[in-house]
């Protein structure tokens, strides 16, 4: 058996000194030279010394070189001396060697287990870390290497994995260790099982600053944004100094509430804190405004910043084309690579859509050309929804169509998506019927798309189609997501759905909306019943436009908020034709700026105009 593994080794060392030269070997050699006076056990520990330097450097030629004296001297059986060339070959990223090592080892330690285990989990081989742990003697385990392994299943979503981990944890008393608890939660997080994690996370009577991020991640990650801010505040309230990944989290909450006034808490927090120097900590404070509609404030933060690196200058960027301020997009986009910053995917997707949102054809296709010739910057998905939506937003659909048909992916929904809302605007009826065809088989359940193709074949008075697309409709599962739309107001979030009628102050919502609907009518407006899908009476449909929660929304923000500030509405659905309409007219009536957030990007309505262009 020894005689084998030094043979193995012998060849591997061999192999090794070859590949690498002559340099390499008189290395080699000049080690033997150095030792061969020295006694054996002396040698050993030198030799052991010199591993651990290779491993803390990434020393892999000198490590090698070690290593072949150590076969040489018949130490390689030894348990300390394997583990440290595993931990060796592990950290030089060379885990085939170190398996070997760990595989012929005639007796293993917990250190042995614990270093081959960390090794695939650092390295992003999951499934053999896990293999590993299950064949691994119980006795064995440590704190250490279930967190480990447990890291390595929340990066897979392995839960099944996590549950037995878990399990384990409670009978070796492991749950209480902080590293081990951490992970739980982390995991459960990423696995979707939140309630676990709350659970986890709530046991521990001791929690460390890094527990508190887990689970305001946690949060984030789950969609449960308020209670991340909740938690935020808890952890400040016990007296926590926050972290800067706990401010990321926060500041993301904030973002996706649409909460203004508690990112702007946040930010005085962040003043206050080492962290405001963080870029990336900066960028999502940039993203948070401009998420939150407050554009200015997003470029104030950006502007202030002393470090500028492409993450946040994509930030900032990105705002900016959310908001169609496609200009700024262009300027940014020119004083970056001033700065010598080199632009990546993420910054041409923002560019190419603020081409989209101003219908700037050619520019589009400078910038589509010059990603790969001035940039080496492949285009991907993403940049040919892009694309097509520019074509499309200027009426070239066929272009559009020919593009989806010769790029190298699968169309996504977003491509044809994109397509049929131009063939609604052009009343391309041929290639909407291409478009919705897609559509119907990428997303069965979107009743959506049969609505649209159905006004499609209606403003073409092709009323026949308009009865069978009707009929298929009806046929199908398809069914639309109820629509939600919130604003917030003195620290509190305010949702509203079409028709609601929960709410405290509804009353004197529906009475501010009827007298805004008075105002409307003087100037021509009329519901367009088109725009609502329920299978209902028109007259009925009038109610439920009248009702949309955009609506109530506004109307909700006009009674509550100063008369100077604008009212912010984030909507969870593209705005319907009706509410854009509605919108328009209402800042024109009022005087009040309105900004409505919907799923595709901003709308800023003021003096009677969007800032869409009517293309949305």
């Amino acid at each position: 058996m020894i005689g084998e593994m030094i043979g193995y080794e012998m060849r591997l060392v061999n192999r090794i000194c070859n590949a690498h030269g002559s340099q390499w070997r008189n290395l080699s050699a000049a080690s033997s030279v150095i030792f061969l006076h020295d006694n054996n056990s002396f040698h050993i520990s030198r030799l052991q010394k010199v591993v651990q330097r290779c491993a803390e450097n990434r020393s892999i030629r000198q490590g090698t070189a070690c290593h072949a004296q150590i076969i040489e001297l018949g130490h390689q059986i030894d348990t300390l001396t394997s583990n440290m060339l595993i931990n060796m070959y592990s950290k030089c990223g060379l885990l085939n060697q170190a398996r070997h090592l760990f595989d012929q080892m005639p007796e293993r330690s917990p250190v042995s287990w614990n270093t081959i285990i960390g090794a695939y989990t650092q390295n992003g081989i999951e499934s053999d870390a896990f293999k590993l742990f299950m064949q691994m003697p119980r006795e064995a385990a440590t704190q250490f290497t279930v967190s480990s392994v447990l890291c390595a299943c929340a990066a897979k979503s392995a839960v099944l994995e996590c549950k037995q981990l878990h399990a384990f944890s409670l009978k070796a008393s492991f749950d209480s260790n902080p590293f081990v608890a951490t992970a739980l939660v982390d995991v459960y997080a990423k696995c979707n099982f939140i309630t676990d994690s709350i659970l986890v996370f709530e046991s521990m009577s001791e929690k460390t600053d890094v527990m508190w991020s887990s689970m305001v991640a946690g949060y984030v990650q789950n969609e449960f944004y308020e209670e991340a801010i909740l938690l935020f505040h808890r952890a400040r309230v016990t007296g926590l100094e926050h972290n800067q990944f706990m401010y990321s989290s926060v500041i993301s909450a904030c973002a996706a509430l649409a909460g203004l006034i508690e990112g702007n808490q946040v930010h005085a927090l962040l003043r206050k804190s080492g962290f405001y120097a963080n870029v990336f900590v900066v960028s999502s404070l940039v993203d948070m405004y401009a998420k939150c509609g407050s554009i200015r404030d997003a470029y104030s933060v950006f502007s202030g910043a002393e470090f500028k690196n492409v993450v946040l200058w994509n930030a900032m960027i990105s705002g900016f084309s959310r908001h169609a301020c496609s200009i700024q997009v262009m300027v940014l986009f020119e004083k970056m690579q001033q700065m010598c910053l080199r632009p990546n995917e993420v910054t041409f997707v923002s560019v190419l859509s603020a081409c989209g949102h101003m219908g700037m054809v050619d520019k589009g296709r400078k910038y589509f050309e010059m990603m790969t010739k001035e940039h080496n910057v492949s285009p991907n998905v993403y940049h040919y929804s892009c694309m097509v939506d520019v074509l499309g937003r200027k009426g070239l659909i066929y272009e559009a169509k020919d593009l989806i048909d010769d790029m190298p992916f699968d169309a996504t929904a977003s491509m044809w998506g994109s397509l049929l809302a131009s063939c609604r605007v052009y009343g391309n009826v041929e290639l909407a019927e291409v478009a919705a065809k897609q559509l119907f088989e990428i997303e069965p359940h979107n009743a959506g798309n049969h609505v649209l193709l159905s006004n499609i074949y209606a403003a073409d008075k092709r009323w026949e189609e308009v009865a069978s697309a009707r009929k298929l409709l009806k046929d199908s599962e398809a069914k639309k997501e109820r629509g939600k739309s919130w604003i917030a107001s003195k620290d509190r979030v305010h949702t509203f759905m079409v028709g609601e009628r929960s709410h405290p102050q509804i009353s004197l919502i529906y009475c501010k909306l009827e007298d805004l609907l008075e105002e409307m009518k003087k100037l021509g407006y009329r519901g367009e019943t088109k725009h609502d899908l329920h299978n209902v009476e028109d007259y009925r449909k009038e109610q439920l436009l009248w009702h949309h929660s955009e609506k109530l929304a506004l109307a909700f923000g006009l009674l509550c908020l100063p008369s100077c500030a604008p009212v912010r509405i984030m909507k969870n659905l593209r705005i319907c034709g009706d509410c854009h309409l509605f919108m328009k007219l209402a800042s024109s009536i009022t005087g009040r700026k309105i900004i409505v957030r919907d799923n595709n990007r901003f709308h800023h309505f003021e003096n009677g105009s969007c800032s869409c262009r009517e293309f949305w």
